[in-house]
């Protein structure tokens, strides 16, 4: 029965999720802070995200996905970016340019040492 309704449509996607989430959010934020038009509030994404699942126009559904994907990409990045320097932070530490102000990746352990770097050729001390 599921899958005779699904049939032919869109389904769901990151910005649907986030949907989902938004209205998760506003509805635990309405009941905890007893603000009864973020409750009512809610209803609008929740609205949307069932509408673009249940969406038989696909292709207008897959521009709006790459758009937000295109939009929060600065996001996800940093994030990203943080969590790889918090794996790498038994190995390496991360010094700023004083120059240019780009981001350097050298290994723990080295001690007092000099650092170039590859963008500027500004060089600088730094312990690691």
């Amino acid at each position: 029965m599921f899958d005779k309704l699904m049939k032919d449509r869109y389904g769901g996607d990151q910005l649907t999720l986030v949907l989902l989430l938004a209205s998760v959010i506003l509805t635990l934020v309405g009941r905890l802070t007893k603000i009864s038009v973020l409750g009512l509030l809610s209803y609008l994404p929740l609205g949307y995200a069932a509408y673009r699942m249940l969406s038989k126009d696909i292709e207008k559904r897959r521009l709006e996905n790459y758009k937000f994907s295109i939009l929060i990409s600065p996001i996800y990045g940093k994030y990203k970016g943080i969590q790889n320097k918090f794996k790498e932070r038994k190995t390496y530490k991360y010094f700023k340019c004083p120059a240019c102000n780009s981001e350097l990746k050298v290994p723990k352990g080295k001690g007092k040492i000099k650092i170039t770097c590859p963008k500027c050729g500004d060089k600088f001390e730094g312990r690691t």
